[in-house]
């Protein structure tokens, strides 16, 4: 982008390339264990499956070596999936009414939720279950905050005062706060930046 700070700009180029070396690091490590993705679905060589099954858990033993504490919570933690699902569809709302009038393109559900917890043969079901709420969970609330940050740069792209912690994707060119001529002179060139997505995530 022409209006960002040069140093940043390459700060933020280094940093890309840094995540993508980190994925590529991950990918040889996933050649270990024999597995391989067709058409979404993941299938692991017939004797590594077959050891996974050996490292599985049963259910009632699983529950039976569980703290108490953990059990009683957990009424807790699986209510929350009613807030989550109303979050999934207003956000799919959302992006369907506004995006399309604020010319932002949708961010993609699926680079974000990824469920992938049922073919571990060494996870029985309740820790399948746990597996996939935990994914949806995150993956969930990782897309809100993608969207969250586009509809912020499209609206109101000014840096917090102080520093924190992990800022959003976008967050790096936004206009210094108390930069009262940058925010005038720049707003429209960043809304046509929050209108374009990302780089797409390294490929395995």
């Amino acid at each position: 982008m022409d209006f960002a700070d040069k140093v940043l700009a390459d700060l933020v180029a280094r940093m890309r390339a840094l995540e993508s070396e980190i994925e590529s690091r991950i990918a040889e490590r996933r050649t270990r264990f024999h597995y391989a993705v067709e058409r979404n679905r993941i299938r692991f060589e017939h004797d590594f499956l077959a050891a996974h099954r050996a490292f599985r858990q049963g259910l009632w033993q699983q529950l039976r070596h569980s703290p108490l504490p953990f059990i009683l919570v957990s009424p807790v933690i699986y209510s929350l999936i009613v807030p989550l699902a109303l979050l999934d569809l207003f956000l799919a709302l959302y992006q369907a009414l506004c995006f399309p009038v604020y010319g932002i393109r949708r961010v993609p559900r699926s680079e974000f939720i990824v469920i992938d917890s049922v073919p571990l043969a060494y996870l029985n079901p309740l820790e399948k279950l746990n597996c996939l709420y935990c994914s949806y969970a995150n993956g969930l609330i990782a897309l809100a905050r993608e969207v969250a940050a586009h509809t912020e740069e499209f609206w109101c792209p000014i840096k917090r005062s102080r520093p924190i912690r992990a800022p959003h994707s976008r967050y790096v060119h936004f206009v210094d706060y108390g930069d009262a001529e940058g925010y005038r002179r720049h707003r429209e060139q960043l809304r046509d930046h929050a209108k374009v997505p990302d780089d797409p995530p390294p490929k395995a």
